[in-house]
């Protein structure tokens, strides 16, 4: 295909403004589709295929050629880039990382890793922290963010196989043994149990069997003899069996 020269692109334009003609269209989209390909390539430095990228950018040039307006004197291609790099932009933060990040945590961590490559190694987090500091012209707090957010897209799945037991999972090296759930439903029923008693009955009750305390403590802590406390126990534990068992009939 023969190159186009500047007046045939401005009738292009003006052909597909005034009609819609959609040969028109394809013309414009070919003309430009290598400043698409160039864009994908520059962005195509991290494990997305450049083939998707590349899609994305000619959609990113198509939408640039039908909202373009000759008439307000701006070079199409001072309107099309900015479009294609935002959606390119667009396509790595909202398509491609594990974590969502804000738009500028996102584009500062596109420039870290392309200087984090230039880096010598073994710098250790500080090292490099201040490198991109000095680098970029970036205050600290907003490189960690980048470093950070960097780190948040390097995921792998629970269940890939660990590093020299490929019966063992990285997941069931994370598993562990969690008490704190059976102790608020056992803490849930309790609270139901003593909803039959009277509300001094419920403290003295709590104290005994969620905080432990022996009866002298308890009798010290509201305020009464180590027998009535004693009494006062012998007297709701009976109520709670009868409502527990109530309980239990419900549930079956």
């Amino acid at each position: 295909m023969t190159r186009e020269d500047p007046s045939d692109i401005r009738a292009l334009f003006a052909r597909f403004r005034a009609t819609g003609d959609p040969l028109a269209r394809e013309r414009l989209v070919l003309r430009h589709r290598p400043l698409a390909r160039s864009l994908a390539g520059h962005y195509a430095c991290g494990k997305e295929p450049f083939d998707d990228l590349f899609q994305v950018a000619c959609l990113a040039l198509i939408k640039a050629i039908d909202r373009y307006d000759p008439e307000r004197g701006t070079a199409f291609s001072s309107y099309a880039v900015p479009t294609i790099i935002g959606e390119l932009k667009r396509h790595y933060r909202d398509r491609t990382w594990a974590v969502r990040v804000p738009h500028t945590v996102h584009d500062n961590a596109m420039r870290v890793r392309v200087v984090c490559e230039r880096l010598p190694p073994r710098l250790g987090r500080e090292g490099v922290t201040r490198a991109l500091t000095e680098a970029l012209s970036l205050p600290e707090g907003r490189v960690r963010d980048a470093l950070d957010a960097l780190a948040a897209n390097d995921v792998v799945s629970l269940d890939q196989a660990c590093h020299g037991a490929e019966s063992q999972t990285i997941g069931d090296t994370l598993r562990a043994d969690e008490h704190g759930y059976g102790h608020a439903e056992e803490r849930a029923d309790f609270e139901t149990l003593v909803g039959c008693l009277a509300p001094w009955e419920q403290e003295v009750v709590r104290l005994r069997f969620c905080d432990d305390l022996t009866q002298r403590e308890i009798a010290d802590r509201v305020g009464l003899s180590q027998m009535a406390v004693s009494r006062l126990l012998q007297r709701c534990l009976p109520q709670l069996e009868v409502q527990a068992r109530a309980s239990l009939s419900e549930a079956a």
